[in-house]
């Protein structure tokens, strides 16, 4: 029987961070496959070529998708999308993911949002139905809401606004914010060992 491949779309180092412990998860699942596509900041000299930290981290990513064009004007923006589009659709050609999961709200998510849903490609979606006044994202957001089938919201109150989009209440679930799951792995430190690196004595302070 094959594996379920699941494709992971990240664009920055914060959204990566987001995903890290649910691709995790994904690879050390022998029933699926997990697909990485960095693209976005990922590959961008100016903020570092983070894709490297996704490969210092263990993961394998399956394709590379260039679309900066170091511009940060609408115009820019929109030829980005553009681009962005045009290589998720290439690229999804070549993967052939059973599902797409993608985070957010930046516009290279959009696109990959678009091109899974020409391709038929069924769309699980983080962090949907969130509020961002002033902004654009919060329509890419919606939009990409509009476009996936599976929803994981990080609250009720998000949870209720997908639904009011008019999505299928059963398909849209509050699993929390993704960013918990790191939270909740940390490794914090002891009493002595933060009296000792902080030089400070826990019994002098009142809380």
């Amino acid at each position: 029987m094959s594996k379920r491949k699941i494709c992971v779309v990240t664009g920055t180092r914060a959204e990566y961070g987001l995903l890290y412990w649910l691709m995790k998860e994904i690879d050390h699942d022998k029933d699926l496959e997990l697909q990485i596509v960095a693209t976005g900041m990922h590959l961008s000299p100016e903020f570092g070529l983070t894709y490297k930290v996704i490969e210092e981290d263990g993961f394998k990513i399956d394709d590379k998708i260039e679309i900066l064009l170091s511009s940060d004007t609408s115009i820019g923006i929109a030829k980005s999308i553009g681009l962005a589009t045009i290589g998720f659709a290439e690229s999804f050609q070549r993967l052939k993911p059973d599902i797409i999961v993608l985070l957010g709200d930046r516009y290279e998510i959009l696109a990959a949002a678009q091109a899974a849903l020409v391709a038929r490609i069924p769309v699980a979606h983080l962090s949907g139905g969130e509020k961002t006044e002033g902004a654009f994202d919060e329509a890419i957001r919606h939009a990409i809401t509009k476009m996936s089938h599976l929803h994981f919201v990080s609250a009720d109150e998000y949870r209720k606004r997908v639904i009011q989009l008019g999505e299928p209440p059963k398909y849209v679930f509050n699993f929390g914010d993704p960013g918990l799951d790191s939270i909740s792995r940390m490794k914090l430190l002891d009493k002595q060992s933060l009296e000792k690196n902080w030089v400070f004595q826990w019994e002098n302070y009142v809380f």
